[in-house]
C-alpha cells in the first residue's frame, strides 16, 4: 500500500505535534528517574502539628517576601495561570502566580504542610507591584531558595510509596480538597536538606494545587477557588466492604478505588489534631472574604468529621 504525498504529510504532522505537546513531554519527563542522590520522602511525622502556623505556612513569617521592590526577571511558560520569576526587594528569586488559582493553591499547599506532607513555601501577597509588568491582587509567591535543587517530577503511577497509607492518604488530601486537576506535571522532586538531620532527601511533593477548593467535574463543569461550590459538593459517598467511595469526577479517577476505611480514616484523625482557629488562620493566609472564610473553616471542619468517623457501614450522603 502506498501512502499518497498528502496522506504522508499530514502523518507526519499529526506524529510532531504529539511528540511536541506538554503532555506527550509531561509523560517522557516523569519516566525518567531523577539523578540526585538522598531518601525519598513523602511524608514524615508532625510533632508539632497541634502549634503549626498555619497562616505563614512551611516558611514561618521569617520568608516572607520584600516586597519594597519586586522586579521581573521572566515569563514562566506553561499551565492555567500566568507566572512570573521575580526578584524581592532582599535579592530573593520567586515564582509569583497570577490569577484564580492563587488563592486556593496558597491555602491547599498549608494543609498538606499541616499534616506532614512536604509543601512549597509560599505566600499570598494582597497586592503587589511588579516593575515592568503592573499591580496584581492576590498574587501567590513560590519561593526558589538558592540551596533547594528543582529536579524532576514523578509519576502517581510509579512512585516509591505505591502501596503505603502515606501514599494513600495524599489521594485522600486530593479528594478533601476537591483537587480535579491529577496529573503528573504537578508533581515536584525536591532536593533538600533536612534541618534536624543534616541528611539530603528527594522531597516527593504536589506543587501545583490550584485547582481545588471548588468542584470536580468534566471541563465544563468543574471549577477552582470557589467556595460555595465546595461547600455544596459531595465528598463521601459510601463504603463497600472496607473500601471507601468518593465523589469524584476530575482527572485520573482510578487512583481512588482502593482507598480503605483505615487509610481513610488515618488522614481524618491527623487533621482532627488542628484546632479550628489554625484551619480558619490556613484559610486566612489565602486572603479570602469573611464569608468566604467561614464557608470555607466549615466545610473543611465537616469532611474531617467525616473521614474520622469512617466505619463499617454505608456513609449519609450529605443533603
Amino acid at each position: 500500500m502506498t501512502l499518497s504525498k498528502s496522506v504522508f504529510r499530514t502523518l507526519l504532522l499529526s506524529i510532531l505535534i504529539l511528540t511536541l505537546s506538554p503532555s506527550f513531554a509531561a509523560q517522557k519527563k516523569a519516566g525518567k528517574k531523577s539523578k540526585a542522590q538522598g531518601t525519598p520522602v513523602l511524608w514524615q511525622e508532625p510533632r508539632d502539628i497541634a502549634t503549626r502556623d498555619l497562616y505563614h505556612g512551611p516558611g514561618g513569617e521569617s520568608m516572607m517576601p520584600d516586597l519594597s521592590r519586586v522586579t521581573f526577571i521572566e515569563k514562566k511558560t506553561g499551565g492555567y495561570s500566568t507566572k512570573y520569576r521575580v526578584r524581592d526587594g532582599s535579592g530573593n528569586q520567586w515564582v509569583v502566580k497570577i490569577g484564580n488559582e492563587a488563592q486556593s493553591d496558597t491555602v491547599a499547599s498549608r494543609l498538606l504542610w499541616a499534616i506532614g506532607y512536604p509543601a512549597e513555601i509560599s505566600y499570598l501577597v494582597p497586592r503587589v507591584t511588579i516593575e515592568g509588568k503592573g499591580s496584581f491582587e492576590n498574587a501567590r509567591f513560590e519561593a526558589r531558595p538558592k540551596e533547594i535543587d528543582r529536579t524532576s517530577i514523578w509519576s502517581w503511577d510509579n512512585n516509591p510509596f505505591i502501596g503505603t497509607k502515606e501514599f494513600q492518604g495524599l489521594k485522600v488530601m486530593m479528594l478533601l480538597l476537591n483537587n480535579w486537576d491529577i496529573k503528573d506535571d504537578n508533581n515536584k522532586i525536591l532536593v533538600a536538606q533536612n534541618k534536624e538531620t543534616g541528611a539530603t532527601e528527594l522531597q516527593y511533593m504536589v506543587s501545583d494545587l490550584g485547582g481545588t477548593l471548588g468542584k470536580t467535574g468534566n471541563f465544563i463543569s468543574r471549577t477552582r477557588n470557589k467556595p460555595a461550590d465546595f461547600q455544596k459538593a459531595k465528598f463521601i459517598e459510601k463504603v463497600e466492604g472496607d473500601i471507601v467511595r468518593f465523589y469524584y469526577s476530575g482527572k485520573r479517577g482510578d487512583l481512588f478505588r482502593n482507598i480503605t476505611v483505615e487509610q481513610a480514616r488515618w488522614v481524618g484523625e491527623l487533621l482532627s489534631r488542628l484546632s479550628e482557629q489554625q484551619i480558619r488562620d490556613g484559610f486566612r493566609s489565602g486572603n479570602y472574604k469573611p464569608e468566604e472564610l467561614e464557608v470555607l473553616t466549615r466545610t473543611l471542619i465537616e469532611r474531617i468529621d467525616e473521614l474520622k468517623n469512617l466505619g463499617d457501614q454505608q456513609v449519609k450522603s450529605k443533603s
